[in-house]
């Protein structure tokens, strides 16, 4: 059965998610620990933890596998104009992404917004360059700074402390100054925004700030 979500922040719009972390493979440096961006992660805080919040969560993770699952997905998606994949979790599995891009090719009405970091992953670059080729699409590749650092892409996302960390091409997410909300911008799903830059937020990311800053 399919199970979306929808978040305030984003009015509205439903998207499609995993458990933060254990589907996340590239949440991990080469010695185990966890990058700055994801020390952080608001997906581990707050009501992410609730049982009903998880549970659909954990469920999403084994009903993808199912044969139905794309056609179902364009049928959940039939009046839907813009879907965000993953406000938690990450495209873990070859096989997944290769169905999301079934849905996204399926679903030329819907503006698709994917963050990411399996960019990391060679084996995931054929089918992200598929992605990337659909007018309807926008696949984000993450950085793992906190401090304004990018990551190659044509179209990524970062987050910061500071505004002077931000290159000149960086167009900041408003939504901390809107009580957390999107208020209708739309620069996440748009493909002449090369970088989306979030400001850092929540006592778990403000000491892996303070971590940082002490470190340097």
């Amino acid at each position: 059965m399919i199970k979306l979500s929808k978040t305030s922040k984003l009015d509205g719009i439903l998207s499609w998610s995993l458990q933060a972390l254990e589907t996340c493979p590239a949440s991990k440096n080469k010695d185990g620990s966890l990058v700055d961006a994801c020390k952080g992660c608001y997906a581990t805080t707050g009501n992410y933890n609730y049982p009903n919040v998880k549970l659909p969560r954990a469920l999403n993770k084994e009903d993808w596998k199912r044969d139905s699952w794309v056609s179902e997905m364009v049928s959940a998606l039939d009046s839907s104009r813009y879907f965000r994949w993953f406000d938690s979790g990450d495209v873990y599995a070859l096989e997944l992404a290769e169905k999301i891009l079934q849905v996204m090719q399926a679903t030329p009405w819907v503006k698709h917004w994917l963050p990411t970091r399996m960019h990391k992953f060679p084996k995931f670059k054929s089918v992200i360059a598929k992605m990337q080729a659909l007018d309807n699409v926008v696949v984000r590749f993450s950085s793992d700074s906190v401090q304004g650092e990018l990551v190659a892409g044509k179209t990524t996302s970062t987050i910061f402390s500071e505004e002077s960390q931000l290159p000149d091409n960086a167009t900041i997410c408003r939504a901390y100054e809107n009580a957390g909300k999107c208020n209708g911008c739309r620069a996440c799903y748009s493909k002449d925004v090369p970088v989306i830059a979030y400001k850092s937020h929540g006592v778990k990311m403000a000491k892996v700030i303070k971590i940082l800053q002490v470190k340097g």
